[in-house]
């Protein structure tokens, strides 16, 4: 057999992995979103909290972090459950993965989303807040529509990275492929072979990720694209 009747375990690792990519893209984004908004607020302690989040993510490597984070958590849950005398509790690796993945990440789209809400005319805004609509009716029908477009460059890139970047999380005991690769590949002494397996496997999931980051620029590019012709 191809993958020595290792096919179940590996699918079940890309499953794994595909289902931290996506939930932490869900909290890299909303944490980008809150992270461009208090850096363009007129509150300078919002600012500098942004600021500061950025560059220290920015300047530390993911895998440092990583570790950091995951081990920090764990130890502040210890402490905590010392000092109330309950029984100790260990994260769970998944939960701990797209929580640091998600904190990790969301430094980089605040900085995508911060550039994309300053590429919006700022008259639009003042026309949609002139013409009546309220503050969150402008942000969905005309702040929103506009950003994303251009925004989805810098999603797109950095959706890619979070994808390659969830083989860090297998360091702290998750069973992604990666993990699946390594168990596979020390059992059938064949390590290279399933390597190689989890990388086309990566492969495979940033190949259709672009065809829907594709789909999603035609989509938010359609205005442009008609006033252009």
């Amino acid at each position: 057999m191809i993958l020595y009747g290792y096919g179940p375990l590996l699918w079940a690792g890309a499953k794994a992995t595909i289902a931290l990519a996506v939930l932490s893209l869900a909290v890299s984004v909303l944490l980008g979103l809150m992270g461009a908004s208090a850096k363009l607020s007129r509150h300078a302690a919002l600012r500098g909290i942004a600021t500061a989040y950025t560059t220290l993510i920015r300047s530390v490597p993911d895998l440092v972090l990583m570790l950091l984070l995951f081990y920090s958590i764990q130890i502040a849950v210890n402490n905590l459950t010392d000092a109330f005398g309950w029984d100790q509790f260990d994260i769970d690796p998944f939960t701990a993965g797209v929580l640091t993945l998600g904190f990790i990440y969301g430094a980089y789209f605040t900085e995508t989303f911060r550039g994309a809400f300053l590429a919006v005319p700022r008259g639009q805004l003042e026309a949609g807040s002139a013409y009546g609509m309220s503050g969150m009716r402008v942000f969905a029908r005309i702040l929103f529509p506009q950003m994303m477009r251009f925004a989805l460059p810098g999603i797109g890139n950095n959706w890619q990275v979070l994808v390659k970047a969830t083989a860090l999380v297998s360091i702290i005991g998750l069973a992604d492929v990666v993990k699946a690769a390594q168990d596979a590949g020390k059992s059938t002494f064949n390590m290279f072979f399933f390597i190689l397996i989890a990388a086309l496997i990566y492969l495979v999931i940033t190949s259709a990720s672009n065809v829907v980051l594709m789909a999603l620029e035609r989509r938010y590019s359609t205005g442009v694209r008609h006033a252009e012709l």
